[in-house]
């Protein structure tokens, strides 16, 4: 018989519907049901590519005896932590509040019914003891315990999680400084500290790209040369996660982390959100450093979204699952045999040398392909050129891409997330400037367009596609990364159409999200459903700060639109987080990013003419331009315009205005001067 998650859309929450536990999803009849009976709430977060969440799910949450002491003494609610971001982050918070450390998924955390308090919290609990880890059915029958017979306790534990939210939020709002130029050298310094010079990266394993802090490093590398450390430690992160075996190898697309320093052995789930972001990066990327490495990892994440991502309206899906036949990775795992069968006996030598077939088994007795060589020491080690050389590993990786199709893939998790689905758009865009590839923004228009349709209804934005079944108010970071989204699109190809649907986010982010008494953003809307706390976050995490994503875009959107009250609104948010830019500057780079083109604002380009002519003007500049600057190539012909751009009129040729802040130079009537300008 199936439990209350057989009616959920979410594919994580259905995945659980047949588990013996009365599983229900978090709504105001399970919390009232907790208070009605007297019973903690026992929350269990995760989602459905989640690998230890699958490893809990069949030890304890398919087991009839576990389900039986959940049920008795627990209402057990179940959340998708893709639908529900503020629960997450709210939760995971208290994580850290009560066990001093970093929490994950799954998360286990048990509530008061009263006032949803946490008491206790966890990750993932085995079902019989072991590495010091207390089985999951004893922790249950310990917590049910302490509940009845101990009620002080759990009330002074819950006070005290409230206190410190508390306490977070005065610290917050007592910030005085302002944010320094020194936060700028500081981010260099904190950057060089982390990097791990022997295998790239920050830190050690398990190792996430942190795509946010690449890429405000990468943004640094643009004024900088060739030998400074910084674009030094920069390449050669960015060569070892290219060619790792945290990238698909085959197939295109990186995984979610990587388990060990050497970039190797990933868990092998994919997330919209980590592609998005890394297809941003490695564009720009190429664009600076001219590597093929990069734009190999551009094509392949393109690829991979259209070949296994892309929903019948244009949309991208959220992720595919770690596991296949219930085995992490099979469907990415190969043997040198089965490879040597697939491809030709020609060219097998120098794809085994590259991906480690010739060496022992790298994960479980399989081998997972990992670049232990690039394609210029490939082409010397074999005496061959470079086409050649491409031509042979392309083949190979055509058959194995083929052979692999017929496995049983992964799990792919449908649903369309706002956010996730912006960072795709974002990339995208980015990707079809640098390389002025049309098929990209298409790709990234039709998505954009989609999520228009799909998300956009009654006058507000949705969290997740209406076509998912569920209708979830949108989060800032759901308004954040669409409208910067919508930003880089007009770069590409202008439409007052989409212009004035970023306006509308604009205003919306400044009447449900700001903080107007301090300055920022809040991550939940002030109508949003009431919870313990409303979160406030500077930090980038896996997704980047919507915090700081959203005074990045309104500060975009102020200088071409000419509207102030979207620039102040930026500023006040750099200054809501000053203190902590200026100490952990790392940890906030999309607000070191702002602090930059505050500090030091970079050139905006309005380009008018005929459309005919624009096309040039476009195919030569947007290729040229650093990633904080913006152009926008505007037909003469074009009405609906904000009057700071409707008076830059072209007369009988295009015409070019280069504007910092809102101070526009003299226009310019030819490309060659406007060039050399970028160039400078």
């Amino acid at each position: 018989m199936q439990n209350a998650l057989a009616a959920e859309t979410s594919p994580y929450l259905r995945q659980h519907a047949d588990n013996p536990v009365n599983w229900l999803p978090w709504s105001q009849q399970a919390l009232d049901q907790a208070q009605r009976e007297n019973k903690p709430i026992l929350l269990s977060i995760g989602y459905s590519a989640c690998h230890w969440c699958h490893v809990m799910a069949h030890e304890s949450f398919e087991d009839e005896t576990t389900a039986m002491l959940m049920n008795r003494h627990y209402v057990n609610i179940k959340v998708d932590r893709e639908e529900r971001p503020d629960l997450d982050r709210i939760y995971q918070g208290a994580h850290l509040l009560l066990t001093r450390r970093a929490g994950g998924w799954p998360l286990t955390i048990f509530l008061s019914p009263d006032d949803q308090l946490p008491f206790f919290a966890g990750t993932y609990f085995p079902n019989q003891p072991r590495h010091g880890m207390i089985a999951f059915t004893d922790l249950l029958q310990r917590i049910a315990d302490l509940y009845q017979q101990e009620p002080d306790k759990i009330k002074q534990q819950g006070d005290a999680v409230q206190q410190a939210l508390i306490e977070i939020e005065m610290r917050e709002a007592q910030n005085r400084q302002a944010a320094s130029s020194e936060a700028l050298l500081t981010f260099d310094e904190h950057f060089l500290q982390a990097h791990d010079p022997e295998h790239g990266g920050l830190g050690h394993a398990p190792k996430f790209p942190q795509a946010a802090i690449l890429q405000q490093a990468l943004a640094r590398a643009f004024d900088a040369s060739a030998e400074d450390v910084v674009f030094q430690a920069l390449d050669f992160s960015l060569r070892q996660i290219a060619r790792g075996g945290i990238q698909d190898q085959v197939g295109g697309g990186f995984y979610r982390y990587s388990v060990d320093d050497q970039w190797m052995i990933p868990h092998f789930e994919k997330m919209l959100s980590d592609n998005g972001q890394l297809l941003q990066l490695f564009a720009q990327a190429w664009r600076l450093t001219g590597n093929a490495l990069f734009s190999d990892a551009v094509e392949g994440i393109a690829a991979w979204l259209k070949r296994e991502m892309t929903s019948p309206t244009g949309t991208f899906y959220a992720a595919l699952d770690a596991d296949s036949e219930g085995v992490e990775g099979k469907f990415y795992l190969w043997t040198p045999a089965e490879v040597a069968a697939c491809i030709d006996q020609g060219d097998f030598p120098a794809f085994a040398w590259r991906y480690g077939l010739d060496r022992p088994a790298n994960f479980e007795g399989y081998w997972h392909l990992h670049g232990y060589h690039d394609e210029q020491q490939l082409c010397a080690r074999f005496a061959i050129d470079v086409d050649t050389c491409r031509t042979q590993q392309d083949r190979a990786r055509e058959r194995l891409l083929k052979r692999r199709a017929t496995r049983p893939r992964p799990n792919l998790d449908d649903k369309v997330l706002t956010s996730w689905n912006a960072l795709v758009i974002r990339g995208l865009a980015n990707a079809a400037r640098v390389f002025s590839r049309p098929d990209y923004f298409a790709l990234a228009q039709s998505c954009l367009h989609a999520i228009e349709d799909e998300c956009w209804q009654g006058g507000r934005l949705l969290a997740q596609s209406s076509r998912c079944g569920k209708h979830l108010p949108a989060y800032l970071d759901d308004y954040a990364h669409l409208l910067q989204a919508i930003l880089d699109c007009l770069q590409y190809q202008w439409s007052s159409s989409d212009l004035a649907f970023a306006l509308k986010l604009a205003d919306q982010l400044l009447e449900y999200f700001v903080d107007k008494a301090h300055g920022g953003f809040f991550f939940t809307a002030s109508d949003h459903e009431k919870l313990i706390h409303r979160p406030k976050s500077w930090q980038d995490e896996a997704m980047p700060s919507g915090n700081a994503r959203a005074a990045l875009a309104l500060n975009q959107l102020g200088l071409l639109s000419g509207r102030k009250r979207y620039t102040d609104a930026a500023e006040k948010a750099l200054q809501s987080v000053a203190d902590n830019v200026n100490q952990s500057p790392l940890h906030a780079a999309s607000f070191v990013a702002l602090l930059d083109v505050i500090q030091h604002p970079t050139l905006q380009i309005i380009v008018r003419g005929d459309a005919s002519q624009l096309q040039s003007w476009r195919g030569q500049l947007l290729p040229r331009l650093k990633p904080a600057q913006s152009a926008y190539f505007i037909a003469s012909d074009v009405l609906d315009l904000p009057p700071e751009i409707a008076d830059k009129i072209a007369a009988d040729k295009v015409t070019a205005w280069v504007c910092e802040g809102f101070s526009c130079r003299a226009p310019l009537f030819e490309i060659e001067p406007l060039l050399s300008l970028i160039d400078e």
